[in-house]
């Protein structure tokens, strides 16, 4: 019992360490997506500074009086550029290295770039005088960066761009305009204003936080599934894996009554001798999709492809009071479909088939980088060496006493082929056969 709780308590963590790792990348992704857009914004503001002076330059003079203003804001807007890209450089070598950039970095980056309009605004007062700065475009840019906050999918940094670009604004909006022409205070003014501006980037967090729980739950049930595939393998069913995420599975190896099934192609390497490797495998993976199909549809796994073979199992992982029934009519199944294919191929193969039910120990084994999903126990054996007697009997299909017994009025048609002696077993065995 130790053993399996701390078996679980280490899938887990391992599990947590997969979906810490995936949701930091994710952030990061959104981050370079927000310092891109920032790194646009900045390129077209100095083209639309170019193109103003370029079409109409008295306007220059007017807002910046004279060029000099207008240099002062090439080359913040330069710097800013600048700094976004190293940002960006800074995010790239994070991501590459699985790594998430310091809490104290990110509010530093949205302090600095919160106060870009702040300067801006301040350099056109002093160009444009009070009112005509605050009432002009200006004031709006903060919007601009709270927007984009939201990719940073943090609710408290989205909160605090919100913030600083309110609490600068109505520091700068105090200072250089408390007053109207007639003497009134603006104080209620500009305090709305910045107001709406701090709810803005509370309702910027809140969205990105939104984000955050999505792409959180959209990472741990990929983090999950793949968890599954990699136990089980690419050849476990779609329905078999959204099963095994939701019952789960157990870490150490537990005692299971399943049905084992070997599949064998006969003769198939004589037949690949006189053809190419290609043509050897286009007809090994045409026969595997018909008969893992069948399988999914029986609610059995491939446990293992062995060659020109594979291993298969019902009642593991997902228990089934009925798996010696679903294995029979899978390899029933799997006889009717390879008729079919036969007829329709200049290559034919000949299938053997072993199923027995019985006791197994099925868990995850393996190294702690890599663990698999298999079986152990006389079962699996058994099942082996009674597909190899199909050899010996010219059959098909065979199955253990156990398996007829299991069927009960479904097995009818078994046909004993009497005490069977077994390699590798002292007694001698039951043996049917079914067409």
């Amino acid at each position: 019992m130790v053993s399996l709780v701390s078996g679980k308590a280490r899938q887990k963590a391992v599990l947590s360490e997969e979906f810490e790792r995936e949701l930091t990348r994710e952030v990061l992704r959104t981050e370079l997506l927000r310092v891109r857009a920032l790194i646009i914004t900045g390129c077209v503001m100095i083209l639309f500074l170019t193109s103003t002076y370029l079409i109409d330059p008295a306007i220059v003079n007017r807002i910046w009086r004279g060029t000099g203003g207008l240099v002062r804001e090439y080359t913040l807007l330069a710097g800013f550029i600048l700094f976004e890209v190293w940002v960006h450089s800074q995010i790239r070598r994070n991501l590459e290295l699985d790594r998430d950039l310091p809490v104290i970095r990110r509010y530093i980056g949205a302090l600095i770039e919160t106060s870009l309009p702040t300067i801006i605004l301040i350099l056109q007062i002093r160009s444009m005088g009070a009112s005509q700065a605050l009432g002009f475009v200006l004031p709006l840019a903060y919007f601009i960066f709270i927007i984009l906050s939201t990719l940073r999918l943090d609710f408290w940094l989205s909160t605090f761009t919100g913030f600083v670009a309110a609490a600068e604004l109505l520091a700068v909006a105090l200072y250089y305009n408390s007053a109207n022409d007639a003497g009134e205070p603006l104080i209620y003014f500009h305090a709305v204003r910045s107001t709406i501006i701090l709810i803005c980037g509370v309702l910027a967090g809140a969205v990105g936080a939104r984000l955050r729980r999505q792409f959180a739950a959209s990472i741990a049930a990929t983090t999950a599934r793949d968890r599954v595939t990699n136990l089980f393998g690419q050849h476990v069913s779609p329905q078999v894996v959204e099963r095994l995420m939701a019952e789960g599975t157990s870490a150490a190896g537990d005692l299971r009554r399943v049905a084992v099934m070997f599949v064998d192609f006969r003769g198939f390497t004589a037949g690949a001798q006189s053809r190419t490797p290609q043509e050897v495998v286009d007809r090994l993976d045409g026969a595997f999709a018909v008969l893992v199909d069948i399988l999914d549809r029986q609610g059995g796994i491939v446990n293992k492809f062995l060659g020109d073979g594979f291993l298969a199992l019902f009642g593991a992982p997902l228990e089934a009071s009925d798996a010696a029934h679903r294995a029979v009519a899978a390899g029933r199944e799997m006889l009717t479909a390879m008729d079919h294919i036969n007829a329709q191929t200049s290559w034919p193969l000949r299938i053997g088939i072993g199923i027995h039910f019985g006791e197994v120990v099925a868990g995850n084994i393996g190294s702690p980088r890599r663990k698999e999903y298999t079986v152990i126990g006389d079962t699996v054996n058994f099942a082996s060496r009674l597909e190899a007697l199909n050899k010996e009997f010219g059959s098909q299909l065979l199955i253990s006493a156990s398996v007829r017994e299991a069927l009960g009025e479904d097995g009818e048609d078994a046909v004993a082929l009497g005490e069977v002696t077994v390699r590798g077993y002292e007694q001698p065995v039951a043996v049917f056969q079914l067409g």
